[in-house]
């Protein structure tokens, strides 16, 4: 009887923790929480995806009468000038001296300027005459246009200008008084615009003659800036189209990444209308996101009946859970001392289930965690070093290419006082730049490269620069990585030219716990828009790529805290500053 009560001991049957689990939740929880979500949903899906197109289909109407109202506002200009018999009538006329140049001054300038002054939104009118008699007159160039000038203006052409124009040769036949076409011609796309084209026809005698052709430019975003995404919801999108399914104009962005034809039914409630006589579609695309906020009810229904269902289970649930909290905490006082950081701390189970076999799993993974951490600390140590040496290669090969590039020019003429003097400057430059291969040196080391710097540069510019100090000579004390001001002064000299002279100040002084550098200029300037560029620059451009160098040294070898600062207005000059810490200067033998 012994052996048999043994072997029943070894191979005592129990119940999986998982399988535990998941009956307590099939039964008591998932299942109704699923069944009452699933049902509820669909209650109310239907009415609110109908109630949603039903308020978009008003909002795109709106938007859709906004943008007639103005196309027509337009074609009603055009009207003016092509419904005007009179006109025409002084068209027919090819007499040429006084009777042209007065007719033009009495009758067509006044007709065009009244019909300008006839719009509601800026726009700019090209008039091509058939009648050469008359002359062209214009602002600017017809091959160089600069629209948005021309707004508000007038310009008079003869119409052989646009015969090799392909736009104009494919011109659909003349059907009168319906006969018109928006399009984007010459410079159009460049400016953001869209033109009218329509003829200038005379209809006598019972003959449709082209006398003259018309291009009205408006601005796209004029036109169609009823179009807000916003007026549908957050996340939504508004498409125009021509007849071609190019997109005219779009109001809000798809998430990245994402095409139109890709979207499905479940992401997006699209709902299409017409306009410009059916030419012209306007899609709108609203996420279903918006719909599924507006389900407030069902989310208050389910969240009801959940909160029902936690207090009836919540006795049952106290019961079960009792067998299996001793347990669990165990396991979690283990792992909360590992997310403190003590991975030493070690927990034992007497038995052969599941908790036993997390027991030992948690204790070998926090002893492999340990090693893990130390090996991922030296390694981190040594790749941030090699960072550091890999940034700071980088910068003297760029600037050693510009000096000799100024030596090559004053040996082929002939200046061999300036390319003596350059010569012992840059030697002097590389003495204090490779400085026996270290990285920190002292901040008189620093001034003295950017010394040595400057005077290879008055050798090449002469008195076109000034330069000036305010040094603070306590500074003295400290050390900095080395060719931090450099990069900054080399900058100036080649991008803050604004006029012969620049003047640039070089300043280094002590605040508080920090050493400040600045080096300021009277130059050009820079546009808020370039200076984040720099720092955060676009893929496939190289702006700025010595300023985030320098930047990168000082925060891979100081903290995140220290770095690089521009500040700059067009027109009033740049300063850059330069922070970094107060670390004392201790003598060694050569330094």
């Amino acid at each position: 009887m012994l052996v048999p009560m043994k072997e029943k001991k070894r191979q005592r049957p129990y119940i999986p923790f998982g399988y535990k689990l998941m009956l307590t939740y099939m039964f008591f929880i998932v299942i109704p929480v699923i069944a009452i979500g699933y049902f509820s949903n669909a209650m109310y899906q239907e009415s609110i995806r109908k109630h949603a197109r039903t308020n978009t289909q008003a909002t795109l109407l709106q938007i859709r009468d906004n943008i007639e109202y103005k196309l027509e506002d337009v074609e009603r200009v055009s009207s003016i000038i092509y419904d005007d018999y009179s006109l025409v009538f002084q068209l027919r006329h090819f007499d040429n001296g006084w009777d042209t140049y007065d007719r033009t001054m009495r009758i067509l300038r006044p007709k065009f300027q009244n019909a300008m002054q006839a719009a509601r939104i800026n726009i700019a009118m090209f008039i091509f005459l058939q009648n050469q008699h008359f002359n062209e007159t214009y602002y600017g160039s017809f091959e160089q246009e600069n629209l948005d000038m021309l707004e508000r203006k007038y310009n008079i052409y003869h119409l052989d200008r646009l015969v090799d124009q392909e736009w104009y040769r494919t011109y659909p036949e003349e059907e009168y008084g319906k006969t018109m076409v928006w399009k984007k011609v010459q410079r159009d796309e460049e400016f953001g615009r869209i033109s009218l084209l329509r003829r200038m026809v005379d209809v006598f005698p019972l003959e449709v003659k082209e006398v003259g052709f018309m291009r009205i430019s408006a601005r796209i975003q004029e036109l169609f800036e009823a179009m807000d995404y916003l007026k549908i919801g957050e996340g939504s999108v508004l498409l125009l189209k021509d007849e071609q399914g190019k997109i005219l104009y779009q109001s809000g962005e798809f998430p990245a990444g994402r095409k139109v034809e890709e979207l499905s039914e479940k992401d997006y409630l699209a709902i299409t209308d017409t306009l410009n006589n059916g030419n012209w579609k306007l899609h709108a695309y609203v996420p279903m996101t918006i719909m599924e906020r507006d389900s407030v009810r069902v989310s208050m229904f389910i969240l009801g009946t959940c909160a029902v269902l936690l207090i009836v289970f919540s006795v049952a649930g106290m019961f079960i859970s009792r067998y299996f909290s001793v347990r669990v905490m165990k396991i979690v006082s283990v792992l909360n001392a590992f997310r403190e950081g003590d991975l030493h701390k070690r927990m034992r189970y007497k038995g052969k289930d599941e908790f036993s076999q997390i027991a030992s799993a948690l204790n070998e993974m926090g002893q492999n965690i340990d090693h893990l951490i130390e090996q991922v600390y030296l390694t981190q140590i040594e790749k941030k070093e090699a960072e550091l040496e890999s940034l700071q290669a980088q910068i003297n090969p760029h600037f050693l290419y510009n000096t000799l590039s100024s030596i090559s020019r004053l040996a082929k003429f002939g200046e061999i006082d300036k390319l003596q003097k350059m010569v012992l400057d840059l030697a002097k430059f590389y003495r204090l730049s490779l400085n026996e291969g270290r990285t920190v040196i002292p901040i008189r080391h620093e001034l003295e490269q950017a010394e040595a710097y400057l005077n290879i540069q008055r050798t090449k510019y002469g008195d076109k620069v000034a330069i000036s100090y305010d040094l603070d000579p306590v500074i003295v004390r400290y050390v900095t990585i080395k060719l931090i001001l450099q990069p900054f002064i080399e900058n100036a000299l080649e991008h803050a030219w604004f006029g012969d002279a620049l003047h640039i100040r070089i300043e280094a002084k002590k605040i508080g716990d920090n050493i400040v550098f600045k080096v300021i200029d009277n130059g050009l300037g820079m546009p808020p828009a370039l200076i984040r560029r720099i720092f955060d620059p676009v893929e496939g451009q190289n702006v700025g790529f010595g300023i985030r160098n320098v930047n990168s040294r000082i925060q891979l070898h100081f903290g995140a805290e220290y770095g690089v600062t521009i500040g700059s207005r067009p027109g009033m000059g740049t300063t850059v500053q330069i922070v970094i810490p107060a670390t004392p200067y201790f003598p060694e033998e050569g330094v």
